[in-house]
C-alpha cells in the first residue's frame, strides 16, 4: 500500500491491516477529511448470532465511529429471503419471516457492544432493508432499476462465474441477489446520505454494482472499501474451531470458550490479530507479536483478554483467564468451564462417554470422539480415557465430571 492517507479512518484501515481494496482511495480519503461520512455494512440474518468471521467488519465500523464518522448496520430482513449465492456451491435454505426476525433480534445484541446507537451526528443507525425491499412493485423495479444491469457483466463476476464454471445450478432467485444488494446502496444513499459500503473482499462485485447503479440513477459519487478474507497462518478459515462456528452471543458460546479460542491462536497470527481485533497501539501489537518461544503466550493471553473484554466486558475476560489458570496450571476444574447439564431422563440406564464428548462440544461426531479416545487425546477427570465403550450412570454423576479433549479443551458434565 503506497497511498498515504490524510484522514484518521483511512490511516487506521491501512496501518492495522483492514484494507484489501478501495474503489477510489483519494476520493474517499478527501470525503472523510471534509466531514462526517455515513458508511454501512450489510448482514443477512442466516443465523441467530454473528460469529467470529463477522468480527473484522464489526471492528471496522467501530473504528469508523471512533474516528468521527457514522456507522450503519444494515440487517438483511429482505435480502435473507433470497440468499447470497457468492462463492457458494449450492442454494441457501430459505428462511421464513419468523425465523428471520428471531435471527435479527439475536444478532442485534452484539452490535450494541461495539457501537454507540444514539441521536448524535456520529450515532450508529440500525436499519433493515425489508423497509424498502418488501413492498417493491416488480414491474416498476424491472423498468427503473433492472434496465441498468448488464447480464453479461453480472455473469463475469467471480462469485457467479465460479458457480457456473463448476456446472452448479444458479437459480434466478439467487441471480437477483446482487441487484437487490446494489439497490440497498442506492436507497441508503437516497434516504440517509450513505456514501460508503464496506465488506469482505468476496463482496467486491456486489459493492461495485451498487456504486454503478447509484451513479446512473442519482448521479452521486459513492465509494466501496473491502477487507481481506482472513485465513489463519495454517490455512484454516478464520472463525472456525473444532467445535464449529465461534459464535459471538453468550448463550451460544460461553465467554470462557470465546477467550480460549483466542488463547489458542497460532504463534504466527498473534501480532496480526492484535492489530485487527483489539484497540491496543500498533507498536504494542507488533512487540507482542514478535515474542518467541514460550514468551509468545503473553501475547496470546493479552489477545484473548482484549477481544473478550470488548465483546463480553472486562469482568468476563478476567473470569475466563482465572478459569484457564485454574484448569491448566493447577489441574482444577474452574468456575467458568462450559457445562453440559443432563436430566435424569436423559441418563436413563446410562449414557455413553462418546455421546457425552459430542454433546459437550468436544467432538463433532461419534466417530471423531472415538478417534480422540483411541489416539489418547481424551481424559475423564484428568485421567486418560481409553475405553470408547464406557457408559456413565447416575452414580458416576453424583459430582460433576470433567471431560477433556487434548490439553486445551474442557467441559463439565453434571446432573440437573
Amino acid at each position: 500500500m503506497t497511498y498515504h492517507p490524510k484522514s484518521d479512518f483511512m490511516s487506521v484501515m491501512i496501518e492495522r491491516g483492514y484494507l484489501a481494496d478501495c474503489t477510489d482511495y483519494q476520493g474517499l480519503d478527501e470525503a472523510l477529511s471534509r466531514g462526517v461520512v455515513p458508511a454501512y455494512i450489510g448482514y443477512d440474518a442466516t443465523a441467530a448470532s454473528l460469529h467470529v468471521g463477522h468480527l473484522l467488519n464489526v471492528m471496522m465500523l467501530r473504528w469508523l465511529q471512533k474516528t468521527g464518522h457514522k456507522p450503519i448496520t444494515l440487517m438483511g430482513g429482505g435480502t435473507t429471503k433470497v440468499g447470497d449465492p457468492s462463492f457458494r456451491s449450492d442454494e441457501r435454505p430459505l428462511l421464513g419471516p419468523d425465523q428471520i426476525a428471531s435471527n435479527i433480534s439475536g444478532m442485534k445484541q452484539v452490535f450494541a457492544r461495539y457501537l454507540s446507537y444514539d441521536e448524535s451526528a456520529t450515532g450508529a443507525l440500525m436499519l433493515d432493508n425489508a423497509e424498502w425491499l418488501d413492498n417493491l412493485n416488480y414491474l416498476e423495479f424491472l423498468r427503473d432499476i433492472g434496465r441498468h444491469f448488464s447480464v453479461n457483466r453480472m455473469l463475469s463476476f467471480e462469485s457467479v462465474k465460479s458457480r457456473i464454471d463448476r456446472e452448479q445450478s444458479l437459480s434466478f432467485l439467487e441471480f437477483n441477489y446482487m441487484i437487490l444488494q446494489a439497490y440497498d446502496f442506492l436507497e441508503l444513499n437516497r434516504r440517509y446520505g450513505c456514501v460508503l459500503q464496506m465488506g469482505g473482499s468476496d463482496q467486491w462485485g456486489n459493492i461495485v454494482n451498487g456504486i454503478d447503479l447509484t451513479r446512473r440513477v442519482l448521479d452521486h459519487e459513492i465509494f466501496g472499501l473491502t477487507s481481506p478474507l482472513l485465513t489463519t497462518s495454517d490455512g484454516r478459515k478464520m472463525g472456525k474451531s473444532a467445535g464449529g462456528a465461534v459464535w459471538l452471543n453468550e448463550e451460544m458460546l460461553s465467554p470462557y470458550e470465546f477467550w480460549q479460542f483466542w488463547r489458542n491462536t497460532t504463534d504466527a497470527d498473534v501480532g496480526r490479530f492484535l492489530k485487527l481485533y483489539t484497540e491496543l497501539p500498533v507498536d504494542e501489537c507488533e512487540r507482542l507479536g514478535a515474542l518467541s518461544g514460550s514468551e509468545i503466550n503473553e501475547g496470546k493471553i493479552v489477545l484473548a483478554d482484549e477481544v473478550t473484554a470488548l465483546l463480553h466486558g472486562r469482568d468476563a475476560a478476567e473470569a475466563a483467564k482465572a478459569t484457564a489458570r485454574e484448569v491448566f496450571e493447577k489441574g482444577g476444574v474452574g468456575d467458568d468451564l462450559p457445562t453440559l447439564t443432563l436430566s435424569e431422563a436423559e441418563i436413563g440406564d446410562g449414557i455413553s462417554v462418546v455421546q457425552l464428548i459430542v454433546r459437550a462440544g468436544l467432538a463433532g461426531s461419534g466417530k471423531e470422539a472415538k478417534r480422540l479416545i483411541s489416539d489418547n487425546g481424551a481424559k475423564l477427570d484428568d485421567a486418560p480415557l481409553t475405553d470408547a465403550g464406557l457408559v456413565i450412570d447416575r452414580a458416576a454423576l453424583a459430582a460433576p465430571i470433567k471431560l477433556s479433549a487434548g490439553k486445551k479443551r474442557h467441559a463439565l458434565v453434571r446432573l440437573g
